[in-house]
């Protein structure tokens, strides 16, 4: 027989901590895949071929991965009500955690074949990446209510956030100085064949960081609640909860005046960081040659000072509550959309991006935290946060449409960050109606 594994307690700092690592594992996918490295190497490697054809239609370059990342979200949108009613019913969610931070882990390394002569077998394993990490994430941010007490989960959040931007941080230094210098390494070619050599080298970079570095919150983290044996009935049985979840909200006004405004910011928010690498590329009047390392320093910016602004944010929410600091956020943000409109020049740029940093790191965090203490107390925690992920994805779906909507009718991805402007105004207004309640209430 094994040894039985005691795992601390709701509150300890081990378990807490052991938590908040997982972001120092897997966010290094969101920075080095989704905003740094691969959007470059798929962009270089496409640089001669507008459209690509795929399943004998000739499709845009870019329009293609646009297409295969909304089919990734709706799948995730699909699955997650099945899995975490599994999850919860059978008392296994660290178990489906695991498997999929360790899909999404093999499946970055697997783009080390991502070529166009292999685009279908590269697109399969970026298809599953993104499976792989958003997944998780459902199954990881339902630990929270489970692993930390009320008072304790803004911090811990926080504090989690803050673990990611700085690990992912250290691996996109490394990556970027491979990609750069690949010579250092012994990648060998001309420059431009050893630079696509080591942004492959980079994609294993992170899949075994991602997977190393989970280790620790999966030997401390719990199982789960004990529960039963998977029936025929179970595997329906997170559509179900999901229902009792949408039924629970007409009792509680305040989680349901939140999750309406959280869908509404989230549309603007996930949008406008999706494609800003691409609005510095397209929109920046960069010098000779100064393209490629601006946008990498920019991204650097931002992941660094999303550190103090997830830090920064906790303890003004402690002041001045959760919901106001959220609307100030808001605020901020429709005033960045502004700003963007207007910037031409690389410092300009800069601006933006420090600012982006700080209140982007804020918003997440304080964003999971406040839905955390709002939700009612229950054992089926993985249920309510899969409400919270899916809505979020489906925020993303409409997001990623509207912005590609106004930009192509108007030809320009300035109006189109303009128009987010009104999404964070509405989201303010929406949150605001909440502290209506609590005055009313009081």
């Amino acid at each position: 027989m094994g040894r039985k594994v005691v795992y601390a307690s709701k509150g300890s700092k081990k378990l807490l901590n052991a938590w908040a690592s997982y972001d120092w594992a897997n966010s290094v996918y969101p920075l080095v895949i989704s905003t740094a490295v691969f959007p470059i190497y798929y962009g270089a490697i496409c640089a001669d071929q507008l459209y690509l054809d795929i399943f004998g239609q000739s499709i845009k370059n870019t329009a293609l991965i646009s297409f295969v990342t909304a089919l990734a979200f709706i799948v995730i949108a699909s699955l997650s009500p099945i899995l975490s009613g599994i999850a919860d019913y059978v008392g296994n969610k660290k178990r489906f955690m695991q498997f999929y931070c360790y899909l999404g882990s093999l499946s970055c390394m697997g783009l080390y074949w991502f070529e166009l002569e292999s685009l279908q077998i590269g697109l399969t394993f970026y298809f599953f990446a993104l499976i792989g990490f958003w997944s998780s994430l459902v199954f990881y941010n339902s630990y929270l209510p489970d692993i930390a007490h009320p008072e304790q989960q803004d911090r811990i959040s926080a504090k989690g956030y803050a673990l990611g931007y700085f690990g992912s941080v250290i691996l996109l230094v490394f990556n970027l100085v491979m990609v750069l210098k690949p010579e250092i390494f012994g990648i060998t070619g001309t420059p431009a064949e050893a630079s696509l050599k080591a942004m492959r080298y980079s994609f294993i970079t992170v899949g075994i960081w991602w997977m190393t570095f989970s280790q620790y919150a999966f030997y401390h983290l719990p199982m789960g609640n004990s529960g039963h044996k998977v029936t025929r009935s179970v595997v329906m049985n997170g559509y179900k909860e999901l229902k009792t979840v949408y039924r629970s909200l007409a009792s509680t006004l305040r989680l349901k005046r939140y999750l309406g405004a959280f869908f509404v910011y989230s549309m603007a928010l996930q949008t406008v960081i999706l494609v800003a690498t691409y609005f510095g590329e397209q929109e920046i009047n960069w010098g000779e040659g100064q393209k490629t390392i601006g946008l990498i320093v920019s991204i650097i910016l931002i992941q660094l000072v999303g550190i103090a602004g997830a830090l920064l944010t906790a303890k003004i929410s402690k002041k001045i509550g959760n919901i106001t600091t959220l609307i100030a956020l808001n605020f901020i943000w429709s005033g960045l959309c502004v700003y963007a409109f207007f910037i031409e020049t690389p410092t300009q740029f800069y601006i933006a991006a420090g600012v982006l940093g700080l209140i982007f790191g804020g918003i997440q965090a304080l964003s999971r935290s406040t839905y955390s203490k709002l939700i009612p107390t229950t054992e089926d925690t993985t249920s309510y946060f899969s409400f919270y992920d899916i809505s979020e994805k489906v925020a993303i779906v409409f997001g990623m449409f509207l912005f590609g909507f106004v930009d192509q009718i108007t030809g320009s991805m300035r109006n189109s960050i303009l128009f987010f402007m009104v999404f964070f105004f509405v989201g303010a207004l929406l949150l605001n109606r909440m502290l209506r309640i609590d005055k009313r209430n009081a």
